[in-house]
């Protein structure tokens, strides 16, 4: 089945990006939330995704800008970019997204939900059962949680053969990549047509053979943020220090602390929670290596930081400060 409407459920940080790109590359979508209070948040992040993707087409358009690691892969081809025509789908994309406060209204008539909410799974559970009464029949409902299993959900979904996983990475437009995984009882034909969809929206779209809790991307992140994490709650080091050791070592463009202030430290919160919880989302080898880790004294400093509102470049500050 072809989609053309996409239900984002959720505007943080990915959701919001999922959404706009989606609409750039020409599909009807709307963003459910939760509250009025959710609009005030997730309206200024479009805006500023606005700006960012007029920016960096500007930037595209310069010979500096042709530099593959610059290119933004997810908005146009190198050979076929043309500024005037990606601006113009910017500006349709913003104009087009539409924000619902109302569950059933937002999921009419919907191909494709893509449920993008945080790591929490009674959270999640209570949403898809929500849901569930209010779906067309066609509609293929995904998840983008980037460390839990479709399988936990897929049975609340009322449609467990309609149910997969879609993560991205952040900054979706130059990091395309888009990890489908689906599980037992996913048929194969939707994990097929969502293969498809992330093509669509310019994604690189990867397939995930066997339920894997981190996905590709998140498999190799997550314990690398946590180490980084773990030198500074025990005072080892501080984050600037920690993220320059990382960066000037292997050349990488950010270190954990940087990270951290991009994916949010709501995100980070919960992933602690979740691994100090449940040790299995570890590899027996991993697990090995990381329970010495002071997983307390990560939970105590990202909970004093949330609770300052220090939430990482959403609010300004995070780990660090930003104009």
């Amino acid at each position: 089945m072809a989609y053309r409407k996409v239900v984002v459920a959720g505007g943080g940080v990915l959701g919001s990006q999922i959404a706009f790109q989606s609409a750039y590359c020409g599909f009807d979508v709307t963003i459910w939330l939760r509250s009025e209070g959710s609009i005030g948040r997730t309206q200024p992040k479009l805006d500023k995704l606005k700006e960012e993707y007029e920016k960096i087409i500007g930037i595209m358009d310069t010979p500096e800008g042709k530099n593959p690691a610059v290119w933004a892969r997810g908005i146009a081809d190198q050979d076929t970019f043309d500024k005037e025509e990606c601006l113009a789908k910017v500006e349709s994309a913003y104009k087009g997204l539409k924000l619902e406060l109302d569950l059933q209204k937002a999921v009419e008539d919907a191909d494709l939900v893509i449920e993008s909410m945080a790591e929490d799974v009674k959270e999640k559970i209570a949403f898809y059962e929500k849901m569930k009464p209010f779906l067309p029949e066609k509609t293929v409902v995904v998840t983008n949680s980037s460390t839990l299993l479709p399988s936990t959900f897929a049975k609340h979904t009322g449609r467990p053969e309609k149910y997969l996983s879609l993560h991205f990475a952040n900054h979706l437009w130059t990091n395309n990549t888009a990890e489908v995984m689906g599980h037992e009882l996913t048929d194969r034909k939707y994990f097929n047509e969502l293969m498809d969809f992330a093509n669509q929206i310019r994604m690189v779209a990867l397939p995930v053979l066997k339920e894997k809790n981190g996905y590709l991307l998140n498999s190799m992140l997550v314990p690398f943020l946590l180490s980084g994490l773990d030198l500074f709650v025990n005072g080892v080091s501080d984050p600037e220090s920690i993220d320059k050791a990382w960066k000037l070592g292997t050349g990488a463009p950010r270190g954990p602390f940087e990270i951290f202030d991009v994916v949010g430290l709501t995100t980070a919160h919960h992933i602690v929670m979740q691994y100090q919880k449940v040790p299995g989302l570890l590899s027996p080898l991993l697990r090995k290596m990381m329970m010495p880790y002071n997983f307390k004294g990560m939970e105590a400093v990202l909970s004093r930081y949330i609770k300052e509102n220090k939430l990482g470049r959403s609010t300004g500050e995070g780990f660090y400060k930003y104009n």
